[in-house]
């Protein structure tokens, strides 16, 4: 369920974002994130959310504080910026927002004055794809290799075998290098995406290989396998109806934990320059700007996406660790 949680607003992500990933209010760089209220400065409680406007610090140009005396209700089910709900469905309704011209801003705003919460939810979209279809990649060459290297076994699994080594050799960050280099300089977002995916799936595949093996190499000697040989059943049948099936519970596992490992290197790949670019956000590109060192050390709410990545990475692993004790429980 929680895991289900940090998925729904990132696949709604249009709705559960107040505002358009990359629209700007330049008057408001870097401006603090807004903190959600109840009871005013003055003691009195309010039935309905808000939070304080932003005013110029006049200690500090460039620099924003809390104007205490400007109220800002918060409205739930508004109209806004135009999307397209699950990238099929356009429309213009939003969770929550704030009465314009003002603006609320969960986790404050980048240096172009952009909503960081809504880039975030956005980014998620090409983050999470990325990591799910890496994974996907991953585990259909490695189910695909690992099962037959175990079933047929012998040169074929020596053979295999060999080469998952030199992939688990790989430098895969030095091997994206070399493959971006070669490529021209200005690539369309959706290249650059697809071939981010395809690398860190296609070099992935060597480890989910060798548990499926392993696993082939056990289900190949069961009575009922032996059974449907004996009967006449070939090899493709074989592989199909009775020995990949008991591969299931460690293509699930293995999707669990691929995901979150794939989704970080996206973001590190993105944080280098080497992922999906401006405007498109990702949650690599909103942790860049923290390559500055004036960013870093002068704006806290920078660092919110990369803290925001800890409980989702935790779900994840949590659903790893449920997948393996249910599948100690059930009987092969």
């Amino acid at each position: 369920m929680l895991l289900a949680g940090l998925h729904v607003p990132i696949l709604l992500a249009g709705f559960f974002a107040p505002y358009s990933f990359s629209e700007q209010n330049r008057d408001r760089p870097f401006a603090p994130p807004s903190r959600i209220h109840f009871v005013d400065a003055n003691g009195v409680f309010h039935a309905r959310p808000f939070v304080y406007g932003l005013k110029d610090d006049p200690n500090t140009i460039g620099a924003f504080v809390v104007d205490m005396q400007r109220t800002i209700p918060l409205h739930f089910f508004v109209r806004g910026s135009s999307y397209r709900l699950v990238g099929l469905f356009p429309a213009r309704m939003h969770l929550f927002g704030v009465s314009e011209p003002e603006r609320i801003y969960l986790m404050g705003t980048d240096g172009y004055g952009r909503d960081q919460f809504s880039r975030f939810v956005y980014g998620g979209q090409i983050s999470l794809a990325a990591g799910i279809v890496a994974a996907a990649i991953s585990l259909l060459f490695g189910a695909l290799i690992g099962g037959i290297s175990g079933f047929y076994g012998g040169g074929v699994d020596n053979l295999v075998m060999r080469g998952g080594d030199l992939f688990l050799a790989l430098p895969w960050l030095y091997l994206l290098f070399a493959v971006r280099a070669t490529l021209p300089l200005h690539v369309a977002q959706w290249q650059v995406f697809l071939l981010l995916v395809a690398v860190i799936g296609l070099i992935g595949w060597a480890r989910p290989a060798r548990l499926i093996r392993g696993v082939v190499l056990s289900a190949k000697e069961r009575d009922f396998v032996a059974a449907a040989r004996g009967f006449g059943a070939s090899d493709f049948y074989l592989l199909r109806r009775h020995v990949l099936p008991q591969t299931y519970g460690v293509v699930f596992t293995q999707m669990t934990l691929l995901i979150p490992q794939y989704v970080l290197a996206e973001v590190t790949l993105t944080f280098l320059g080497l992922g999906v670019g401006e405007p498109m956000p990702s949650w690599g590109s909103l942790l860049a700007s923290l390559q500055q060192y004036y960013v870093l050390s002068s704006y806290w709410w920078m660092f919110l996406p990369a803290v925001l990545l800890i409980p989702l990475f935790l779900a994840y692993f949590w659903t790893a660790d449920a997948l393996q004790e249910h599948l100690k429980s059930v009987p092969l």
